[in-house]
């Protein structure tokens, strides 16, 4: 396909979303709910024919070479779909933010009201990952905006089977126009860069995937006027403490990676260096069991490299020594994305000093960094985990933060 083409693809799936967008901002909360609650039974009665286009998404990224993070991905099985449909009645069952909320009087006699507006047509660009067609149409439904959604090409075939058997059938069914939600069908690259160049028809995008991707493209939409909110890097970090009991450090690390492809999974162990002869042994210990390998000092990286992206490497995890509990948060902020860290310790005050250090987007002490996702602290699927160091949606991005703030005034 041409550029051209791809271009052309992107337009088509604005223009049909826009002209949906107003039925959708004003459908009643009920209707929402009823389409999200439609979405999860039919993923249900599809399966079978969901899971055999997943079936050739995987035979075909396996002939491709993909590592086993990726693949990881991409994969979808009946728990998963189960999972995912019980996440959208759960998310069908969330209170929607007040529409309204008064501020006060000002001068005059006029009364100020802060109201939450959908910002219109919301664009998606995200991995190679079948649920995430599913997180990010439930968020952009419940926020009441219109979508156009973009997957890599590995993941297309599924994210078109959802789309056909779940996600437009249950809008049309609830009584929403089923063009609100569109799937741009094209493996080719270039439509991802088209779809941060229209303005016009999609102001904001949101940017999952890898690091380098994202960056481009989030510097494209820049280019164009477009907004982002974007997710371009992960990876957890977890320091064992001086105070770190090894049952708990073999806990949290195992747990930490019962996943490879995910962001928020081990990426960079930091063991208190005054007790690295003991706690090593229980890392490698750990990480053995998860049938991970370790990259230890002297490092041929970077530290903070995100091994969930490193085909045929994804099974790796970074381990460094550090003096103390707030060299372990400095070197998290310093060397990492800042999305996830945590330390494991039964001293409150080295936890305290650890958790005041980090900058992060997601702290933890004791706790598992895989526990930075929208449902698992929200109750609530996310589009994304974002990290930027601006005001606005931080960690996981929900339904709630799509919107526009409008300051209204009225006579009192």
């Amino acid at each position: 396909m041409a550029d051209t083409d791809a271009k052309q693809a992107v337009i088509s799936c604005g223009e049909a979303a826009r002209q949906a967008a107003p039925g959708l901002a004003a459908a009643p909360g009920a209707v929402i709910d009823g389409a999200l609650r439609q979405m999860a039974s039919l993923l249900a009665e599809r399966a079978a024919v969901i899971l055999e286009a997943n079936e050739a998404d995987m035979a075909r990224g396996t002939r491709q070479g993909l590592g086993r993070g990726l693949l990881d991905r991409l994969r979808l099985d009946e728990q998963r779909l189960a999972v995912t449909a019980r996440q959208l009645e759960l998310l069908a069952g969330v209170a929607f933010p007040p529409e309204a909320t008064p501020l006060g009087t000002l001068p005059d006699g006029l009364r100020l009201t802060e109201r939450r507006v959908p910002i219109g047509v919301v664009g998606a660009n995200f991995e190679a990952r079948p649920a995430v067609t599913v997180d990010i149409a439930s968020q952009l439904l419940k926020s009441r905006n219109a979508g156009v959604l973009r997957t890599g090409a590995a993941a297309l075939a599924s994210a078109a089977a959802l789309f056909d058997h779940a996600i437009s059938p249950a809008l049309e069914k609830a009584g929403i126009s089923p063009r609100a939600l569109q799937l741009v069908r094209t493996a080719d690259h270039a439509a991802a860069a088209e779809l941060v160049r229209q303005p016009g028809l999609i102001p904001l995008v949101i940017l999952r995937g890898s690091g380098e991707t994202t960056r481009s493209l989030a510097a494209e939409a820049a280019r164009h006027g477009v907004r982002t909110l974007a997710h371009a890097d992960g990876g957890g970090v977890l320091y064992l403490d001086r105070a770190a009991e090894p049952a708990e450090a073999t806990r949290l690390i195992t747990e930490s990676l019962d996943r490879l492809g995910v962001c928020n999974r081990l990426n960079l162990l930091l063991i208190c260096s005054g007790r690295w002869d003991e706690l090593l042994p229980v890392a490698l210990g750990a990480l053995a069991t998860a049938v991970v390998a370790p990259s230890l000092p002297p490092h041929d990286h970077p530290l903070g490299r995100e091994w969930a992206l490193q085909a045929g490497r994804e099974a790796t995890v970074t381990i460094a020594p550090v003096s103390d509990a707030v060299t372990a948060a400095r070197t998290a902020n310093d060397e990492t994305s800042g999305l996830a860290a945590g330390i494991v310790t039964s001293d409150p005050a080295a936890a305290r000093r650890f958790l005041d250090a980090y900058r992060g987007t997601g702290a933890f002490w004791n706790a598992s960094t895989r526990l930075l996702d929208g449902f698992k602290l929200r109750g609530v699927p996310e589009t994304g985990i974002n990290v930027d160091h601006v005001p606005g949606p931080r960690g996981p991005v929900t339904f709630a933060d799509l919107c526009l703030r409008q300051y209204v005034v009225t006579p009192a």
